[in-house]
């Protein structure tokens, strides 16, 4: 496993990350207890050291999980990121009553005395300048306090990346979906932010299942033309005897200047097929003609969160 420094933090985190969030169930698949549980262990075995969770996923069942995964563990053994702000489908508080009560009963639920990144999740859904203004000062003081060693913000639209880290500061930012083989949109972030040495985490290297041999789940928000342009391209890894995701996996965790790329599962055999993959070399005739294949779609993104904020 490789091992890259993220950012200001210095924390020397795995080139790929677990994304605790298929921890939960639902979204993709019902998942069981124990199945989760052996996941967890077996990406540590793995080499995997960067831990990403939220107190909505599952609606705080993934966080519940993972902390009777990581019981017994040794604390250095791992760097955990949860986040405040977003609870539930449609709600949402980034005050800072909310944020202060948040991270201790993410704590409780995960069994530790701190983490190491406290995140403002989704912060599209919000008012960014509540989030300056009230958020991020209090998850400052949750830091004084030693609950959180750094400060990071998460997301979908890029525009408020750029908004809030010119306005306040973060140590990490959190972005999905825009780093992957039809979205590559975050490359024109990362000056900046290298500009503010800010580690960078990137998530969903298969863009939420449009990049699968299974297709893509109905709630996708891609549009019709994605989808089956990517469905195109899936179908062209597998009469070449190759998966897509394989692809998709090597070619997001490739880049060097993304600090961690966050793969979620709850699948043992997945995971451990994940970190396999990653050490395989990247077949550049394969991407060659699949990025062919994507480019009328190439860099299409959707509105998430409020339409002011994207």
């Amino acid at each position: 496993m490789e091992y890259r420094t993220l950012g200001k933090t210095g924390l020397k985190v795995s080139a790929l990350g677990f994304g605790a969030s298929s921890l939960g169930g639902g979204v993709f698949r019902a998942v069981e207890e124990s199945e989760a549980i052996r996941t967890v262990h077996i990406a540590l075995d793995l080499g995997i050291n960067i831990i990403d969770v939220s107190p909505f996923y599952g609606y705080t069942r993934a966080e519940t999980v993972l902390g009777k995964a990581l019981k017994g563990i040794s604390r250095d053994k791992y760097y955990l990121a949860t986040k405040v702000g977003r609870y539930g489908d449609e709600e949402f508080d980034f005050s800072a009553k909310r944020t202060t009560a948040s991270i201790e009963e993410s704590l409780a639920r995960i069994g530790v005395d701190y983490v190491d990144i406290i995140q403002s999740h989704d912060n599209e859904y919000g008012n960014l300048d509540q989030v300056v203004n009230e958020t991020i000062p209090a998850l400052r003081k949750l830091q004084q306090d030693g609950k959180a060693r750094f400060v990071g913000v998460t997301g979908y639209p890029l525009k408020i990346f750029r908004y809030l880290l010119e306005r306040v500061e973060v140590d990490t930012i959190l972005s999905y979906n825009h780093y992957s083989l039809n979205d590559t949109t975050l490359l024109g972030l990362l000056s900046f932010l290298e500009s503010k040495s800010t580690g960078v985490i990137s998530a969903s290297p298969v863009s939420q299942g449009l990049l699968t041999s299974q297709g893509t789940p109905a709630w996708h928000p891609a549009s019709d033309k994605v989808k089956q342009v990517c469905m195109q391209a899936a179908s062209y890894c597998r009469e070449q005897g190759s998966d897509i995701s394989k692809l998709a996996m090597q070619f997001a965790v490739a880049n060097p200047r993304i600090a961690t790329t966050l793969v979620g599962t709850a699948s043992p055999t997945n995971i451990s097929k994940n970190v396999q993959w990653i050490q395989e070399p990247l077949d550049q005739a394969l991407l060659g003609k699949v990025q062919d294949i994507l480019r009328p779609i190439q860099d299409e993104t959707w509105i998430v969160g409020k339409p002011e904020n994207n």
